[in-house]
């Protein structure tokens, strides 16, 4: 996210709607960001995301609908694209997504992200191949191919290899967090 977004100045909302759609995307863009990425824990992931809700967004959305209404669709909308994205990433649906906003405000105004030492954790618990095979593929951002040379396997059983890992880390991540 480009720095001259990260603090973006306050301004009144005439009458409880958006004079625009300008308006909506610049009162909005900053929360729903902070929010995908206290979830996500990457910035890059949490910028495409954040573009993925506000064009979701654009065509149902109405310009005449009230603050509360825009936000609480956001919001909504924020859930479904992050649920989208796990369902992609993880082939499972994660989609709790807290209504305290400022808790994922504190979180990303502070840089300290759990995200990383929930990442170590589960990574800890899998078994070593599982462990090497997402840490090439999301880590380092190595291919499938580039990773299972690593590894010294075929790219299929570099393609298992990775999807049984996300499916055991999701399952332990569950475990952990409840």
């Amino acid at each position: 996210m480009p720095a001259e977004c990260e603090r973006p100045e306050l301004r009144i909302v005439p009458e409880g709607c958006y004079p625009s759609w300008d308006a909506v995307y610049d009162d909005n863009v900053t929360w729903v960001y902070r929010l995908l990425y206290a979830r996500l824990g990457s910035r890059a992931d949490a910028e495409d995301l954040t573009s993925e809700v506000f064009l979701a967004a654009l065509r149902p959305l109405r310009l005449s609908a009230s603050v509360a209404e825009v936000r609480s669709y956001l919001r909504t909308t924020a859930r479904t694209v992050l649920a989208a994205h796990w369902r992609a990433t993880m082939g499972r649906e994660i989609t709790v997504i807290e209504d305290d906003i400022a808790a994922a405000e504190r979180e990303s105004d502070s840089g300290t992200s759990t995200a990383p030492q929930r990442v170590a954790e589960v990574l800890a618990q899998l078994p070593p191949q599982y462990r090497r095979v997402l840490e090439l593929r999301f880590l380092q951002g190595c291919s499938v191919r580039e990773s299972a040379n690593d590894m010294g396997v075929s790219v299929a059983n570099a393609k298992v290899l990775q999807h049984r890992a996300l499916r055991l880390a999701a399952q332990i991540n569950e475990g952990g967090s409840r």
